[in-house]
């Protein structure tokens, strides 16, 4: 079997070209020939059994030498990429040189690769500090003030509403004198101790009975992100449909037993504890990102491929979509804010695409350095994590799957390698 000529190309990829007798086509025709009588069988022949001069005959010789090209070219390639190691994504690009009955095979198949590490920047020693910032008391105080805030009852009451009260009203917005889409508004709960995205808003209503209708002007905020009232007035016209008067619980260890604490010390001490978790944490999440950014801006990478940047960019936008949709936005109105188109927006996420594709690059060349392996025994036991409590079979077979084990393996081993390279090159202060 003739070797290909493999030549390296810009933009991460590689050309592989191929010569195939028609001795070594030979198996491949008289394959494509049997397949072609199963097919459409030949009358008077059982399948498979035709001659192959009758089978030319019945579909033409070029009919047959495609349908053999198309198990050439993947037998070709597949052998190729895995005899020189050749970290292949997605489908190849095919083109065909030559194809005559009786001659030499010619084709060309060039396919996208994985980038490399070409220069890493040495991870032996510290790169990174993690300093875990120190909690105060008054983070426990507030802790427990939103605890409190929890239990909190609501009476209704006659009296006018205070700034520590609770007022539910009618609503309507208008610009102009007239109504603002999403304007209108009823049973709409405003509690006046709280920020409201519309400042001033609560202020307006402190003084209101149950009844009371107001009609005030204010202006949203300039990053408000709908464009036509960003920083603009409008007049709103409220009606007080009712007024409750917020009751916390005291501050005992009544309040503690409640919420399943022997007591109030001891209240104060689990959130304490659970405060410098979360400081722990983030200050562990913040070095590992200064820790892949440092890396991958000191090393150096052959070309990443279009391929992934636009995979890596359809990622980032859905997760940008999910965000606004989360925060209870459309993404046109978080677009309109912006004033800026979908294609200009994912081409501002190039940069950040190719950094993330560089670093999971990263990642992998570390994980074969360093030997990062994942025993069987830890794979088995997460994707037994994976399906506890799920009973759709077509999820369990999913997760069963030897492609989904591939994933998950491989998320394994990135996190196995990030955490080695935590505790290589991140300093505790």
């Amino acid at each position: 079997m003739q070797e290909p000529i493999i030549t390296n190309l810009p933009q991460s990829r590689v050309e592989m070209k191929f010569a195939v007798t028609p001795e070594e086509a030979k198996p491949f025709i008289e394959q494509a020939a049997e397949e072609l009588q199963t097919a459409k069988p030949i009358q008077g022949f059982r399948p498979w059994k035709a001659p192959y001069d009758i089978v030319k005959q019945n579909f033409g010789e070029m009919k047959i030498w495609e349908m053999a090209l198309e198990r050439i070219v993947r037998n070709r390639y597949v052998h190729t990429i895995l005899e020189n190691k050749i970290d292949a994504l997605g489908s190849p690009e095919v083109s065909v040189e030559q194809l005559v009955p009786g001659q030499e095979m010619k084709f060309t198949v060039i396919a996208t690769i994985m980038p490399q590490v070409l220069n890493l920047l040495p991870y032996e020693e510290s790169l990174v500090k993690k300093t875990v910032r120190a909690v105060e008391e008054s983070e426990v105080d507030h802790a427990i003030d939103d605890l409190r805030k929890m239990r909190r009852t609501e009476a209704v009451t006659d009296r006018a509403a205070t700034k520590e009260d609770l007022v539910v009203i009618d609503m309507d917005i208008k610009k102009g004198g007239v109504s603002i889409e999403g304007g209108a508004a009823k049973g709409y709960r405003i509690y006046l101790n709280e920020a409201h995205y519309i400042p001033g808003f609560a202020d307006e209503l402190v003084g209101l009975k149950k009844g009371d209708e107001k009609t005030f002007t204010l202006s949203f905020p300039k990053e408000h992100y709908q464009k036509m009232l960003a920083g603009g007035a409008a007049d709103f016209t409220v009606t007080a449909t009712e007024v409750f008067e917020l009751k916390l619980p005291e501050l005992n260890d009544e309040l503690a037993k409640s919420l399943g604490v022997e007591s109030l010390e001891k209240l104060r001490e689990l959130l304490l504890t659970n405060l410098k978790n979360e400081a722990e944490q983030k200050a562990e999440e913040s070095a590992e990102i200064e820790l892949l950014e440092k890396l991958v801006e000191g090393s150096k990478f052959s070309e990443i491929p279009d391929l992934l940047v636009n995979e890596e960019v359809r990622k980032m936008w859905s997760e940008l979509q999910h965000a606004a949709e989360h925060q209870g936005m459309k993404m046109e109105d978080y677009m309109s804010h912006l004033k800026k188109s979908t294609d200009e927006m994912k081409m501002e996420m190039v940069p950040r695409a190719i950094e993330r594709v560089q670093a999971a690059v990263l990642v992998k060349e570390i994980a074969k350095r360093e030997q990062v392996e994942v025993p069987d025994k830890e794979l088995e036991e997460e994707i037994d994590r994976i399906l506890t409590g799920v009973k759709d079979k077509e999820t369990r077979d999913r997760v069963s799957s030897p492609e989904y084990r591939d994933y998950v393996a491989a998320q394994m081993r990135n996190r196995k390698t990030i955490e080695l390279l935590k505790k290589k090159a991140v300093k505790v202060e």
